[in-house]
């Protein structure tokens, strides 16, 4: 498995900053948070792009993805194609979304309303980068994102939307690895991972604090390729350590031999 991590988890640092914590730790991936504070955002220049895609790939990386905050179910307008633009231009496997469906409007009948809008934008957004759906807010649950994907499927043929499996978040929404995986493969592209405490509400905690079956993950993934992305939360819960300290104690959480 290809190893990476999200730049959530150094918010505000610079390029060289990322570079340097990925290549002196033996990561080899990026999840670039996409947003006005931080050096990827969709509003750089041709130049400013090629420069990015540059620098990352002379460092030896490649970027998972662009980490857009684009709500694909929510009623406002939302920037998907700049997002999409965005990734083609720095070479990103794919951006990733969030369902951001209304809970009120969700039904057993069918697409809800927030899903009915999800497959219009599908249908006219550009095809040539993935849009990866997050299992998330709405859609937390590997199930309901399997069952939207197959959706999809039957209404968008050659649609371009592959699952982003959070798999901390399906654990902590009572799904095994295993069930999560067996129920997204079929459209699986990114595999993120975190430490969180089930004592404590599945709150984000240090590698060493938590409960996370990172084993079991590990062992369904196990004979795969899919990129593996440590989601460090440090943006949102500020009291977690440093990538520059946890990145270390993921490799002693993974074992040998788990990740290259």
């Amino acid at each position: 498995m290809r190893l990476g991590f999200a730049t959530l988890g150094c918010p505000g640092a610079p390029l060289d900053e990322v570079l340097a914590l990925a290549q002196g730790n033996n990561f080899t991936g990026l999840e670039l948070r996409t947003a006005p504070d931080e050096f990827t955002h969709t509003g750089l220049s041709a130049a400013e792009r090629r420069e990015l895609r540059t620098r990352i790939e002379d460092a030896g990386l490649q970027i998972f993805a662009i980490s857009s905050y684009v709500k694909l179910c929510a009623v406002e307008e939302q920037p998907l194609e700049e997002h999409l633009e965005l990734a083609a231009d720095l070479g990103a496997l794919g951006v990733r979304v969030f369902p951001g469906d209304d809970p009120g409007e969700s039904t057993t009948e069918g697409p809800s309303a927030g899903e009915i809008r999800a497959l219009d934008r599908v249908t006219s957004a550009p095809r040539d980068v993935p849009i990866l759906l997050e299992t998330h807010d709405s859609h937390s649950t590997a199930r309901q994102v399997a069952a939207f994907c197959a959706v999809l499927d039957t209404d968008v043929p050659g649609h371009n939307v592959k699952a982003l499996w959070d798999s901390s978040h399906t654990w902590s929404h009572g799904e095994t690895p295993a069930e999560s995986f067996a129920l997204l493969r079929p459209w699986l592209e990114l595999v993120q991972f975190k430490q969180v405490d089930s004592q404590q509400d599945y709150r984000p905690v240090a590698i060493e604090a938590g409960d996370f079956p990172i084993q079991d993950l590990l062992k369904v993934l196990d004979g795969t390729d899919y990129p593996l992305s440590l989601e460090w939360e440090l943006k949102w819960h500020p009291q977690l350590p440093s990538l520059a300290e946890t990145l270390p104690a993921v490799h002693a959480w993974l074992g040998d031999g788990a990740v290259r």
